[in-house]
């Protein structure tokens, strides 16, 4: 499962890997898995915001979904697949990266990429989408004026009248903050973690470590994509270049302090290979 906080270039990501002949898929962002379910469904009991914890795990749950999954299962080509023991299945959906503990509680052998973004980048990124108004989440919230975009966090109702980069900066930092959180208390070998930046410079390089991560092979169809630059992800404005963000510089600059704590603790992360085990691990 790949987590990552919105617009941090998780379709891309996601796109990538999904080529994989060794790797299921439920043909992109699979909101409807959840959201679908009216135990799991925002204004449910216990149901407050997109975080989902094993405590809001039920036999009914977790039998809807496993069988969603069979029936919505499809290979790198699109064709149905055959759900079974030995299935890998790649998903992607920002909202269940608030929602590590539940997964983890329903399927305990999977495993995590953690994708994660600067945030000047990506918190104007968030404030483009917001902008943009294509990427709503929610209408008629009791607790906030409008409706609201992207990924929920809890606590969101303090958002309401806030300026728009102090909304996208509370979306970035919680989200992120979360994931680290809901990771640590993870076994290492159950996650690993790469940095937008490191996946744009060498996409080779870091399919290469993610698919060994997962241990999967790079198969003909990964070596082809990866053989020419990547096409842009479905959910794309505009093409990455250097110096986007300063479009909104002074919104951004004014949220740093905001975020800047939890930005540390990413940039703490390092990639590092395990000489023992030949196996990739984040620290």
């Amino acid at each position: 499962m790949i987590v990552a906080a919105p617009r941090s270039g998780s379709t891309l990501l996601y796109e990538t890997l999904a080529a994989s002949r060794g790797l299921s898929n439920l043909g992109g962002e699979a909101h409807w898995l959840v959201e679908s379910i009216s135990e799991l469904q925002i204004g449910a009991p216990g149901v407050t915001s997109n975080r989902l914890t094993a405590a809001n795990r039920s036999s009914t749950t977790d039998s809807r979904i496993v069988k969603a999954i069979a029936e919505t299962l499809a290979d790198c080509e699109g064709h149905p697949a055959v759900l079974s023991s030995v299935t890998r299945l790649l998903e992607k959906t920002p909202k269940n990266s608030l929602r590590i503990p539940f997964f983890d509680s329903l399927f305990p052998d999977a495993q995590f990429i953690f994708l994660w973004r600067e945030p000047r980048g990506n918190v104007s990124s968030i404030i483009e989408a917001w902008r943009s108004g294509n990427l709503k989440t929610y209408n008629g919230l009791d607790g906030f004026d409008g409706p609201w975009s992207l990924i929920l966090p809890p606590d969101w109702p303090s958002m309401n009248g806030r300026p728009l980069e102090e909304i996208a900066a509370f979306q970035w930092e919680t989200t992120n903050r979360m994931v680290l959180d809901d990771l640590a208390v993870l076994p290492q070998r159950r996650w690993t973690s790469v940095s937008y930046e490191e996946f744009l410079a060498d996409p080779t390089a870091t399919i290469q470590r993610l698919c060994a991560f997962i241990e999967v092979d790079v198969d003909e169809n990964l070596r082809r994509l990866l053989a020419s630059p990547l096409p842009l992800s479905r959910y794309t404005y505009t093409p990455p270049a250097r110096g986007k963000w300063e479009n909104n510089a002074e919104q951004v600059e004014r949220i740093m302090p905001q975020v800047e704590s939890t930005w540390r603790r990413l940039e703490s992360l390092r990639v590092v290979k395990n000489l023992r085990s030949g196996t990739y691990g984040a620290r």
